[in-house]
C-alpha cells in the first residue's frame, strides 16, 4: 500500500532526542527557546511561542489578542473542526462563510456578507498548503478586524512574496505527525505584536513567567524539549522536504492533466502541498478503486463543520457543500519515490477511466 502520508524521521532526529534525554532537561527549556527563535526565520522574525498542539496554538492566538465572549470570528466551514472549535474555546462564536472553488480558501465576498457589529476577527485557513486569498488581509485592515491565520498545513508557503504567518495579527502552525514538518505533536503561535506573544507565553505556563508568581489564570500547554529538538531538525530539512512535495505534485499534474480537476495554484504563489487534493465525480467509487490498486487516499473533509453536532446549522454554502462531495486527497509527500508517484497516477487514471 502506498500510504497517504508518513512522518519523515531519520537518524538526525533520533540522535537529537537521545541527546535531550541524556541531558535530563525535558520540558520548556533551551531546545524550545531555540526552536522558537529558528522558526522565526520562516515568518520574517515575528515572535513565536511554541505550544503542545496546533489547536492550542489557535486557541492561544485568539486569547492573547483579546478575542472572547461577545465576539464573532469568521471562519470557513470547509476545514478541520479545530478551526471553529478554537473560537468556541475562546468564548467567541464562529460565523461560517463560503470558499473559493479553485483554492478552497475563504471567499472574501462571502466573508464580507456575514460581517456584523460583533465581528472581531477573520480566520482564513491556508488549506492543503495553498495560501488563502490576499483580499482577506485587505478586508480585515479596512474593517479594523484582527486577521488570525490557520497555517497548520502551510509551513513555508507564500503568496505575492509574503510568507504565511506574516499576514495579520497572529497565526497558528501545527506540527502533528503528518504535517509538512513534525515534532510528533505540537504547535507554534506567531504574533505581529510582542505584547501579545508575552501574554501567550504566560497563558501556556499556568500564567507564570517566574515560578510561583502567577500573573494570569493560564493553562499547561507547554512543548517538551524532546518535541522541540525534533522540530529543530525538521526545520533544517523543511526546504528539502517541501521541494520533494512540489516535485511530486508537478509529476501528478503532468500525468493527470485533463483527466481530473487537479489542484489550482494562484499567481505568485508557493503551494507546499500538504495534500494533493483533486475534485472528481463519483468520488467514493474512485476512492474504493484506488484502495484496490494499493493506493491510500482520503477525503478532507466529508462533513462541513457547520453541519457537525456542536454547531448543527442550516446554512447556504454551496461551494463548501460541493467540495465536501467531490474532493479526494492523493499521496504527494516526500516519502514517495518516483515509482510511487507514477503508480499513484496510473491508479487514478485506471479508477476514473482515463
Amino acid at each position: 500500500m502506498i500510504r497517504l502520508a508518513q512522518p519523515m524521521i531519520g537518524r538526525e532526529e533520533i540522535d537529537a532526542v537521545d541527546r535531550v534525554l541524556a541531558s535530563g532537561r525535558l520540558v520548556q527549556g533551551a531546545e524550545v527557546a531555540s526552536f522558537e527563535e529558528e522558526f522565526g526565520h520562516l515568518v520574517d522574525g515575528r515572535p513565536c511561542v511554541a505550544v503542545n498542539s496546533g489547536t492550542s496554538a489557535l486557541h492561544l492566538a485568539l486569547l492573547a489578542i483579546g478575542i472572547g465572549p461577545g465576539d464573532e470570528v469568521v471562519v470557513p466551514s470547509f476545514t478541520f473542526a479545530a478551526t471553529a472549535n478554537a473560537v468556541r474555546l475562546a468564548g467567541a462564536e464562529p460565523v461560517f462563510a463560503d470558499i473559493e472553488p479553485a483554492t478552497f480558501s475563504l471567499d472574501p465576498a462571502s466573508v464580507e456578507a456575514v460581517l456584523t457589529g460583533r465581528t472581531a476577527a477573520v480566520m482564513p485557513v491556508h488549506l492543503f498548503g495553498h495560501p488563502a486569498h490576499p483580499g482577506l488581509r485587505t478586508l480585515a485592515e479596512a474593517r479594523g478586524l484582527a486577521l488570525v491565520e490557520d497555517a497548520a498545513q502551510a509551513h513555508a508557503a507564500s503568496r505575492e512574496g509574503r510568507p504565511v504567518g506574516t499576514w495579520g495579527t497572529a497565526a497558528a502552525f501545527s506540527f502533528y505527525a503528518t504535517k509538512n514538518m513534525t515534532t510528533g505533536e505540537g504547535g507554534m503561535v506567531v504574533f505581529a505584536d510582542e505584547s501579545a506573544a508575552h501574554t501567550a507565553r504566560l497563558l501556556r505556563n499556568q500564567g507564570m513567567e517566574r515560578q510561583y508568581e502567577n500573573e494570569l489564570v493560564g493553562f499547561n500547554l507547554r512543548l517538551t524539549d524532546i518535541a522541540a529538538t525534533i522540530g529543530r531538525v525538521q526545520l533544517r530539512r523543511l526546504e528539502e522536504l517541501t521541494a520533494r512535495r512540489r516535485a511530486n505534485a508537478a509529476a501528478l499534474d503532468a500525468a493527470l492533466r485533463g483527466v481530473v480537476d487537479a489542484p489550482a495554484v494562484a499567481e505568485e504563489t508557493v503551494h507546499v502541498y500538504h495534500q494533493y487534493t483533486i475534485r472528481v465525480e463519483g468520488r467514493d467509487r474512485v476512492l474504493e478503486a484506488l484502495t484496490d490498486h494499493d493506493v491510500e487516499s482520503k477525503v478532507f473533509y466529508p462533513i462541513p463543520v457547520h453541519r457537525l453536532a456542536p454547531y448543527d446549522l442550516d446554512l447556504d454554502l454551496p461551494q463548501t457543500a460541493l467540495a465536501a462531495r467531490q474532493v479526494l486527497s492523493l499521496p504527494v509527500g516526500p516519502h514517495l519515490s518516483e515509482t510511487d508517484v507514477a503508480a499513484v497516477a496510473d491508479a487514478v487514471l485506471a479508477a476514473v477511466g482515463g
